[in-house]
């Protein structure tokens, strides 16, 4: 794979899982992943256990879709690597749309 980001929609909900990179080469698809599930008007659950890195322009993308949503609506992220993680809590610590699980 050698960190090429790989996007698949989840069947049993609105999100997707992703695998590989999150940096400059895959920026427009995480952007866009995230601008098409968080206009379908429901919560986005975000699978990134084989996803090996997160720059923070990634982290970014993230916290203004999790900006766009709705009253009520989040994102959660299941098992971010620790790249995310460490951005979202630096940058952003107090973005209660994002919900980090695992």
């Amino acid at each position: 794979m050698n960190g090429a980001l790989v996007i698949v929609p989840l069947t049993d909900r609105v999100g997707a899982r992703a695998a590989g990179e999150i940096g400059l080469l895959a920026r427009a698809e995480w952007r866009d992943t995230l601008r098409h599930l968080t206009g379908q008007g429901d919560d986005v659950y975000l699978e990134l256990s084989a996803v090996t890195f997160t720059d923070v322009t990634a982290a970014s993308e993230l916290a203004a879709a999790a900006r766009r949503l709705g009253t009520g609506r989040r994102i959660v992220v299941d098992r971010p690597p620790s790249s995310l993680r460490r951005a979202l809590g630096i940058f952003w610590p107090d973005l209660t749309a994002i919900e980090v699980r695992g």
